[in-house]
């Protein structure tokens, strides 16, 4: 937000040590905090307290397992998965909170959300002791009563659950009881996994031998996914992941290269949750790179980084001409390279930024579309990228050292491009820079540089050879310690507090990955995808801009549901 001296809250004229504020200077504050989304639940007392605790544990989980104690892959990613499902359903709402003019649910559908707990809890409970007769040493398990007692109850379950949290109210402070019911189904699912994965029947996945439980398993998580993708995202994510699933089951009546020979269900979904699909590369990607950046940079946003960055920039570039534009040029790469994200950096840069591109002289359209542009480069500015930079490098085996620093030239580039368009505007205009008055003094700014030193730390890091664990994990530790010398010191609350936003940031690209990971299924068992490549590859050979245009097209559909980072 922006501040002078006759309108700025009084504890935000305290003098700091980073920052003795000149009567009318423009300083950032509170660029770090929060965002709350609107479908956010902001619970209070012991639920307040059970969740920060969920959300602590499941960012500790991480940076053990990546760090100390390795876990199975498989294990590992499906943990990884059902965390996120369980806080996801916990935080975010699938209806609009009651309040003055909506009244909470009616009693009959609460009663019947309710008896919901009954089947999910029943499959659960046969989960236990499935997990009982295979550690007696069972081989496998009665596919009756994986059917009967496990299967059918849990989608049933989930499916009806789901359902009726589309029109279950409940006040913004309290958790709803169909959400409820998939935080269970969310657990029974992932716990039937975890036994079944973790015993020789993990190898008879995708044949007629496979525990058909498997399959009820990888549905109910499925359905568990596109709903939170739902809540998160929005629709059209989930809407071009459920026609890729229709085309599984719809593909051998369609003609062309489109056509296959077809997949049971029971085939198809005992799969689908393997490294093929959900647990494949899109969530090695967020188990590992995207969740410990994301740690990285909620320490950061813990030890106010994100003001100082803004304040820098201010300093930077305030007094040139069409001086709050070239701010946020300046905000954005530096915000870009400790978040990677372009929605991020609008929100913590843009409100700062807009209202004074629109004080000097700026439109709002061109306000707005300065700020969009700046901010969208924040995904391609090393040495944090878009998750799409990690997904690369996982994929194509090129370590992620060598595409950020491929990277940097083409982001500088960019902010070039943009600072270049935004003086020619502000020279056509005849615009004027900020008063030396409304900025921060550069002078004082420079001492405190040493908050530089976790991104610098990562950078060395990556070069010197380590892996991108190690280098992570160590500017994480590092952004810690310089807040020690800072006046925005982290002690043990502050810190348990960045692991809590840590989770709560992680939630919405932890389901877009596995939502992705069911698309990738799709693709790699009906062959489609090898099936489109060796049409592009016959296009090219007739022409290559046509098969380009092709690639685009399909980048757009596959890309229009999915965030950009």
């Amino acid at each position: 937000m922006s501040n002078t001296s006759d309108n700025r809250p009084l504890a935000a004229q305290d003098e700091t040590p980073l920052e003795k504020k000149d009567a009318a200077e423009i300083l950032a504050e509170g660029v770090d905090e929060e965002i709350i989304e609107s479908n956010r639940r902001l619970f209070t007392g012991w639920q307040w307290a059970l969740f920060a605790a969920m959300a602590v544990v499941y960012s500790l989980f991480h940076l053990v397992v990546l760090n100390a104690i390795p876990l199975e892959t498989w294990s590992y990613r499906i943990l990884h998965i059902s965390g996120a499902l369980i806080l996801g359903f916990g935080l975010f709402t699938g209806a609009r909170f009651a309040n003055e003019t909506t009244a909470v649910a009616p009693k009959w559908l609460s009663a019947l959300a309710a008896l919901l707990l009954l089947p999910a809890g029943y499959a659960l409970l046969q989960v236990y002791q499935m997990w009982r007769t295979m550690e007696g040493g069972a081989m496998r398990i009665d596919a009756q009563i994986e059917t009967w007692h496990f299967g059918y109850p849990l989608i049933f379950a989930t499916a009806a659950a789901i359902l009726l949290s589309w029109s279950y109210r409940q006040v913004r402070e309290k958790l709803s009881l169909p959400d409820l019911v998939l935080m269970v189904c969310a657990v029974a699912s992932a716990g039937y996994l975890l036994v079944m994965y973790n015993s020789p029947l993990r190898m008879s996945t995708g044949t007629a031998f496979a525990p058909v439980g498997i399959s009820y398993a990888a549905i109910a998580g499925c359905l568990l996914i596109l709903e939170l993708t739902r809540r998160l995202t929005g629709n059209a994510l989930v809407i071009i992941t459920a026609l890729f699933l229709v085309y599984v089951f719809a593909g051998p009546l369609l003609p062309g290269f489109l056509g296959y020979p077809g997949l049971s269900m029971t085939r198809f979904f005992s799969q689908v949750y393997t490294d093929i699909g959900v647990l494949g590369q899109t969530t090695a990607v967020s188990s590992t790179y995207i969740i410990l950046f994301i740690i990285f940079a909620a320490f950061l946003q813990a030890s106010k980084v994100g003001d100082y960055f803004i304040n820098f920039a201010f300093a930077a570039a305030g007094r040139a001409r069409g001086g709050p534009a070239k701010v946020a040029i300046f905000a954005s790469g530096l915000m870009g390279m400790i978040n990677g994200t372009s929605a991020g950096n609008v929100v913590s840069t843009g409100s700062l930024t807009i209202p004074l591109m629109k004080k000097v002289g700026y439109s709002s359209r061109s306000a707005g579309a300065i700020e969009a542009a700046a901010s969208s480069g924040g995904q391609i500015m090393p040495p944090i990228m878009g998750a799409g930079a990690f997904i690369m490098a996982e994929i194509t085996g090129i370590p992620y050292r060598e595409i950020a620093a491929a990277a940097l030239i083409p982001a500088a580039l960019y902010f070039l491009s943009v600072y270049f368009m935004v003086d020619m505007e502000a020279a056509k205009k005849g615009m004027q820079g900020m008063r030396k008055e409304e900025i921060p003094q550069f002078r004082r700014l420079a001492k405190h540089a040493y908050l530089f030193a976790p991104i610098i730390i990562l950078i060395g890091a990556l070069f010197m050879g380590y892996s991108v664990i190690r280098a992570g994990t160590l500017a994480t530790a590092a952004a810690a310690v310089v807040s020690w010398i800072s006046p925005n010191k982290m002690g043990p609350v502050a810190i348990l507090r960045a692991l809590q936003l840590a989770s709560n940031m992680a939630i919405q690209i932890i389901a877009v990955c596995a939502c992705a990971g069911i698309i990738v299924g799709v693709i790699a068992l009906t062959g489609v995808g090898a099936r489109f490549s060796s049409l592009l590859l016959g296009l090219a050979g007739f022409s290559q801009l046509l098969a380009l245009f092709f690639a685009m097209c399909i980048s757009i559909l596959l890309g229009m549901g999915m965030p950009t980072t």
